[in-house]
């Protein structure tokens, strides 16, 4: 009795071994474990490299399921400006473990025609901003984004835009739900004093006088910036690095591979524009027009080889000055005694930024305290200045967006010997304005990476990738996604700071990095006013 439990035990073992076995078997048979094998051994022996499991690992890994999203995670950090800020990264699952594969911050900007806040108010605003940036990416974006192929940019920056948008008409529709709630109680409001009086008369006299010159055009409405929206630019950008780290290639291939074109054999560095002086609204001095006057490097030298040594050790010094001709007249004088041809060896663009100095109470351009200037006023001065200093190639800015008669006629004055260029940041999908032949685009808040490649696409050969006052601490991607996209020109602010010296510094790499591969080719090109789009006329702008 005994031996025969025995034997059926030892019968039951054997049995369920055997099926294990069977098991095993089809299991290996099904996914091709033995081919694998039997294919990685050859190799192996054929190519008897010295670090055999290490030629096993890379073989398998390469065998490996490709990488998932498993979680994302959004903390608050502080960038270069001392501000609070959102950083987003991203984790995978590689070789069923899960890895941090990339993180990622963009610049959080807000419009230019923001409303005028105490400081307090500003500082809460930008915490509400960021706090609810990183709720964002660790709750909704988080749970949308799990198991999504970290390599498809355009799906993944799809699904970023789509719930970008949703959230901006939710809080569309509140605000109007809001503006139509019932009205308050009417507040009156006390009579003037005499002094009121007074000076509201003096107010009447000036916008009739304005009134007589020329209609004054009111600013554009601006859109408000999305609380939260820093998130969907951050996580973008920390899905093309993970995509890039997958693929194995620099960020910059990758990006170029993005674009859609027919993968490039030869790449070109940008020219960096570098701001050698600051003379504008918030400097010390009275002039307020020249917020930047920026430094155009000769086309086709390297970056290490652009002449550095006009630029001060410090950076971009802010200095006082009461004229525009005085900044100018000084590198002037720098260039001479350092035995530089301005016009030649380098030339100039100014960042005028003229959307911060209109006073809209007197419909003019207050271009220096105390000193007012119209629309066509101002265009005269510019055409002035141009004259007098032709290497000055490009003006940035050089009105508001709704003076488009001055664009138009400042271009037609100026043809081909200074180029008007926008900033388009904040209106990328606004028509272009007459007489404008370049646009700088800077990668912030909501701007995904398939935006930057339609925008770049869109006006081929005529954008500068800018910088903001707010840049990230440690995010050097803004060089890459430059070079990637084939961009002429980067603009990095002042040589100065970490964060823009970071960018700079990445520029010299990929430019080394492709000189090595024999893939480095220079363009040949005059400065900006010879290599962007023709401007278009109104008439053009409306067809």
């Amino acid at each position: 009795m005994s031996s025969q439990g025995s034997v059926s035990r030892q019968s039951k073992e054997e049995q369920d071994l055997y099926e294990m076995k069977k098991a095993a078997a089809e299991f290996y048979r099904v996914n091709r474990v033995p081919q694998e094998i039997e294919r990685a051994l050859g190799q192996l022996l054929l190519l008897q490299p010295q670090d055999l499991y290490g030629y096993l690992a890379d073989y398998f890994t390469n065998l490996s399921a490709p990488p998932r999203i498993s979680r994302l995670k959004g903390r608050e950090v502080y960038d270069a400006s001392g501000q609070l800020s959102i950083e987003a990264e991203v984790f995978c699952i590689v070789c069923n473990k899960e890895k941090s594969m990339s993180s990622a911050a963009v610049s959080s900007h807000s419009a230019p025609m923001e409303t005028s806040l105490d400081w307090k108010a500003k500082s809460q605003e930008r915490v509400d901003h960021v706090v609810t940036a990183v709720q964002w990416i660790n709750e909704p974006l988080n749970s949308m984004l799990k198991d999504q192929n970290p390599c498809a940019q355009s799906e993944i920056d799809h699904i970023l835009s789509s719930f970008f948008m949703a959230r901006y008409l939710e809080e569309k529709t509140r605000n109007r739900e809001n503006s139509c709630s019932p009205s308050q109680p009417e507040v009156v409001a006390p009579s003037p004093t005499p002094m009121q009086t007074k000076e509201k008369k003096n107010a009447d006299k000036v916008k009739k006088s304005n009134m007589a010159e020329k209609p004054f055009v009111p600013a554009e409405p601006s859109e408000p910036v999305l609380h939260g929206s820093l998130a969907i630019g951050s996580l973008s950008l920390a899905v093309v690095k993970t995509g890039a780290q997958i693929q194995g290639i620099p960020l910059y291939k990758y990006i170029a591979a993005l674009t859609g074109r027919e993968a490039p054999t030869q790449f070109h560095i940008p020219a960096s524009l570098v701001t050698l002086l600051s003379c504008g609204k918030t400097s010390p001095g009275k002039l307020n027009l020249l917020k930047e006057v920026i430094l155009i490097p000769k086309m086709g030298q390297g970056v290490k080889q652009a002449p550095q040594a006009v630029v001060c050790d410090s950076g971009a010094p802010t200095v006082s000055y009461e004229r525009p001709e005085q900044p100018l007249d000084l590198i002037t004088e720098a260039c001479s005694n350092l035995e530089l041809t301005l016009g030649t060896d380098i030339h100039l663009a100014v960042n005028c930024a003229a959307h911060e100095l209109m006073d809209y109470s007197k419909g003019k351009y207050e271009v220096a305290t105390g000193v007012l200037k119209s629309p066509d006023e101002l265009a005269d001065m510019y055409q002035t200045l141009i004259c007098k200093y032709p290497a000055v190639v490009a003006l940035i800015d050089p009105f508001r967006r709704e003076d488009a008669d001055q664009w138009e006629r400042l271009s037609k004055a100026t043809g081909h010997t200074c180029s008007l260029i926008s900033d388009i940041t904040y209106k990328s999908q606004a028509p272009p304005l007459p007489g404008v032949r370049g646009f700088i685009l800077k990668p912030v808040n909501e701007t995904t990476v398939s935006d930057l490649i339609c925008i770049t696409s869109k006006h081929k050969g005529s954008v500068l990738m800018g910088t903001t006052s707010s840049e990230p601490c440690n995010e050097e991607s803004l060089s890459d996604i430059a070079v990637g996209l084939g961009l002429d020109y980067v603009i990095l602010g002042g040589l100065s700071g970490a964060q823009r010296m970071l960018k700079y510094n990445r520029l010299i790499s990929i430019e080394e990095e492709l000189a090595q591969q024999g893939i480095l080719v220079s363009k040949e090109k005059h400065p900006l006013r010879c290599s962007m789009e023709k401007p278009r006329s109104r008439t053009e702008r409306t067809v």
